[in-house]
């Protein structure tokens, strides 16, 4: 007697089933090894564009903060390491999220034509992103040793920081993915706002600086959850002021309650992904 296999459908409020996503872990990786490799496929500079781009944008925050606006990196550190570890973080965090954002549009033939869990379809997507950020942490750990900076008992953290980073960029992003099946101006929108937060966040600036101490809008870095990553990742990484226990705290919270919410939004309407993509 034949195996039989029997599909049913995701509940209204439930988690993907974790038997299911192991059985289609091969879909994962296919996916995700597709995505590495035709991203620089037919460009002229090849994988060089993955430390041109912290590199551009740190050149850019160092000119703004350090040059014009004269905020000072705190503890002696060097300008141009602040300003990359800053990008390079912010960088992993839209870098995750805009690629899981466009993940389900990118394989729309592959989501109306095949069963397998969707929620494959983003998560695969974050893998190239991570490998960027590794490359551009060779980058900066090349440039500690140039500047003979001192790493500290704190970098232990510096994993955690990383997760936090890549946690929230994936929410955001898988409920992203999901709404944009619907309303394909979410893809208009998501690169709008990401340029808005690194505003918003402190990128290129400490916290602790006496300009931002003393402005009225600092409520508006202090209670984002992404100030809190960058705080927390360049403390682990070049010993600047460590970030209070709450925002700690607080970090980890909100990474598990938007991914859980997340991920439990794009199971609500992934029975319907098939017929509307």
């Amino acid at each position: 007697m034949s195996d039989v296999t029997v599909i049913r459908p995701p509940g209204r409020l439930n988690m993907p089933r974790w038997s299911e996503l192991w059985a289609s872990r091969e879909v994962l990786f296919r996916l995700a090894h597709r995505d590495v490799i035709i991203r620089y496929r037919q460009t002229i500079l090849g994988a060089v564009w993955v430390f041109i781009q912290p590199l551009v944008a740190a050149g850019i925050l160092f000119v703004v903060f350090a040059k014009v606006a004269e905020i000072p990196p705190p503890g002696g550190v060097s300008p141009v390491l602040f300003s990359l570890a800053g990008a390079l973080t912010y960088y992993l965090f839209t870098g995750t999220l805009s690629r899981a954002a466009n993940s389900m549009l990118a394989n729309y033939a592959l989501v109306a034509k095949v069963f397998f869990p969707r929620v494959l379809v983003p998560f695969s997507a974050i893998v190239s992103a991570i490998i960027d950020f590794v490359v551009g942490m060779a980058l900066i750990v090349v440039l500690m040793f140039f500047f003979d900076a001192n790493l500290g008992w704190q970098l232990v953290w510096l994993p955690l920081w990383i997760l936090a980073a890549i946690g929230l960029g994936t929410a955001v992003g898988v409920f992203a993915s999901a709404l944009m099946v619907f309303y394909r101006d979410v893809q208009y929108v998501l690169p709008w706002l990401t340029q808005i937060l690194m505003f918003a966040s402190p990128v290129g600036f400490a916290m602790s600086a006496d300009k931002v101490q003393n402005s009225e809008f600092r409520w508006l870095f202090e209670y984002n959850p992404l100030s809190w990553m960058l705080e927390g990742f360049r403390w682990s990484l070049l010993g600047t002021d460590k970030p209070p226990v709450w925002q700690i705290v607080g970090l980890a919270v909100v990474c598990v309650v938007l991914l859980v919410g997340a991920i439990l939004y794009f199971q609500r309407f992934e029975r319907d992904f098939a017929d509307i993509i």
